[in-house]
C-alpha cells in the first residue's frame, strides 16, 4: 500500500497501468487494454486521461496547490488549462471541506469536461487577493484506452470463483487501496495451494471496468459459481457482508456462516442496488452470485473521499482480520461437499474406531463427537457441510474436520 499510495489513479491512464505493473511483480496478470470510444452496453469507454503536472501559483509566484504534494489536489479528469485569473474567478474551480478545514476532498468529473482543484479549506481562506497562475498539464486522448487486469489461478474444476476490486481511486488508503492490496495478498496465498475451483481475480476501474469485463466475457459467465467484491478492508469498523441480489446464493450462505463462526462483531446486510461494483455483477441481465466484503462500507466512514483516508487510517491488524475472513470464505467454497453415510441404519460404532470416548459418563473425547453425530445424521446425500453448519449451529470447521475423520474410517462417501 505504501508503494502504491502516491500513484495518480483514475478510470484510465498511466496511474492504473503503474499500479497493475506493481501487482504484476507479485502475481501473473493478464492485462487488457480496451480502446477509448468502445461502446459497452449503455456506456462508452472514456478518453484516456493522464496528467504530468498541475498547480496554482499565487500573485508572488508561490505554488499554493500542487499535484506533486497529493494526487487528490486535482479533480480527476480535469481538462488541460494554462491561464491567469483573479481569485474570485479561481474560487469557482476550487473544492474544500469547510466542516473539515484540514482535509483535502476527492472530486471527479469523468463524464463532463471541466477542471478544478481540491485543497484544505484553511489554505483557501488564507489566499490573498490578486492574479493567480493555473496550470493543468493533462491530456484526454480519444486514441487511448482503459486498462484492467486479471489473475487466473487454475483449479481442479473449471467452475470459477470471481474475486474483484476497483482500482480507480488515487491516494485514498481504505477506499480503495486496501482492496487492491488485499486482493493481491489473497492471490499470493491462493497461488501456493492446490485449488478445487478456478479463481479469477479482477482489478478494474469502478463501474466501467466490471461492465467492460462482463461485456467481453458474456459467453463464459455461466462458469462463475460464486463471487466476492472486496474493498474498504483496513479501517477499524466491524466486518460487513452485503448479500448478492439472489440473497441466498452459495457465497451469501458461506459468508454468513464464516462471520458467525468468527465470534467477532459483524453485520450481514441484505442486497441493495447501491454501493460498489457488485451493482454491475448483480444487475438483472447477469444476476451473478457476487457478494461484497468490507469493513465499514464506502461512504459510511467520515474520513472517506478525503485526505483523512490516508495510510495512518488503515491498520495492519484490520487488514489481517479482513484477509482471514476472506480466506475462511474461500475455505468453505473449497471444501463444502455432500456426503453419504455408508452405515445409515443407526449410528455406526464409533468407539471401536477410536472416534468415541472409551469410558462412559466422561466428557473427554479425542474427537468432536457432536460434530461427528451431526455429520452422520445429515450424510444422506442431500445435505452439504454448509447445510449442516447452518442447521446445527456448529462451526463449519468442526463439521469439516469431523467429515474428514469419518472419511478416513470409511464411514462416509463424498458425493460432490
Amino acid at each position: 500500500m505504501r508503494e502504491l499510495f502516491p500513484l495518480c489513479r483514475s478510470l484510465t491512464g498511466d496511474g492504473v497501468r503503474g499500479t497493475l505493473e506493481i501487482i504484476g511483480q507479485r502475481l501473473p496478470l493478464q492485462v487488457t487494454e480496451v480502446p477509448s470510444g468502445t461502446d459497452v452496453y449503455d456506456w462508452t469507454v472514456p478518453p484516456e486521461w493522464n496528467v504530468r503536472e498541475a498547480w496554482i501559483a499565487d500573485p508572488s509566484g508561490h505554488r499554493v496547490v500542487d499535484l506533486a504534494e497529493s494526487s487528490l489536489h486535482l479533480m480527476s479528469y480535469s481538462v488541460p488549462v494554462r491561464a491567469r485569473m483573479p481569485l474570485a474567478e479561481l474560487r469557482e474551480h476550487l473544492y474544500t471541506l469547510p466542516e473539515h478545514p484540514e482535509r483535502i476532498p476527492y472530486r471527479t468529473s469523468y463524464w463532463n469536461r471541466s477542471w478544478a482543484f481540491c485543497l484544505r479549506h484553511g489554505d483557501l481562506e488564507a489566499l490573498p487577493d490578486g492574479e493567480y497562475e493555473v496550470v493543468v498539464d493533462a491530456t484526454l486522448d480519444d486514441g487511448g484506452s482503459m486498462t484492467y487486469a486479471e489473475c487466473v489461478l487454475p483449479g481442479r474444476r473449471p467452475e470459477e470463483i470471481l474475486l474483484s476490486t476497483w482500482v480507480c481511486h488515487p491516494s485514498l488508503a481504505n477506499d480503495n487501496l486496501s482492496g487492491v492490496a488485499l486482493l493481491a495478498t489473497l492471490g499470493r496465498a491462493l497461488a501456493g495451494r492446490e485449488l478445487e475451483h478456478t479463481y479469477r481475480l479482477l482489478w478494474s476501474p469502478g463501474s466501467i471496468g466490471p461492465l467492460t469485463w462482463l461485456w467481453r466475457n458474456e459467453e463464459r459467465l455461466g462458469a462463475i459459481r460464486a463471487g466476492l467484491v472486496v474493498a474498504c478492508a483496513g479501517d477499524p469498523g466491524q466486518v460487513t457482508y452485503k448479500r448478492s441480489r439472489r440473497e441466498d446464493a452459495w457465497v451469501d450462505r458461506a459468508a454468513a456462516v464464516v462471520l458467525r463462526d468468527s465470534g467477532a462483531p459483524h453485520e450481514v446486510r441484505p442486497w441493495v442496488p447501491w454501493g460498489g461494483d457488485e451493482r454491475q455483477f448483480c444487475s438483472p441481465g447477469f444476476d451473478l452470485p457476487v457478494g461484497t466484503l468490507t469493513r465499514t462500507p464506502a461512504g459510511e466512514f467520515p474520513e472517506g473521499h478525503s485526505s483523512a483516508d490516508d495510510l495512518d487510517f488503515v491498520r495492519p491488524e484490520h487488514l489481517g482480520d479482513t484477509l482471514r475472513r476472506c480466506l475462511d470464505i474461500v475455505d468453505v467454497l473449497e471444501t463444502d461437499a455432500t456426503y453419504l453415510s455408508l452405515n445409515p441404519k443407526g449410528e455406526p460404532r464409533l468407539g471401536k474406531r477410536g472416534l468415541y470416548r472409551a469410558v462412559g459418563g466422561t466428557t473427554e473425547s479425542p474427537v468432536d463427537e457432536l460434530a461427528l453425530l451431526w455429520v452422520l445424521n445429515l450424510a444422506d446425500g442431500g445435505h452439504s457441510l454448509l447445510d449442516m453448519a447452518e442447521r446445527s449451529g456448529l462451526a463449519y470447521a468442526r463439521l469439516r474436520d469431523a467429515a474428514g475423520a469419518l472419511l478416513a474410517h470409511d464411514l462416509l462417501e463424498r458425493k460432490g
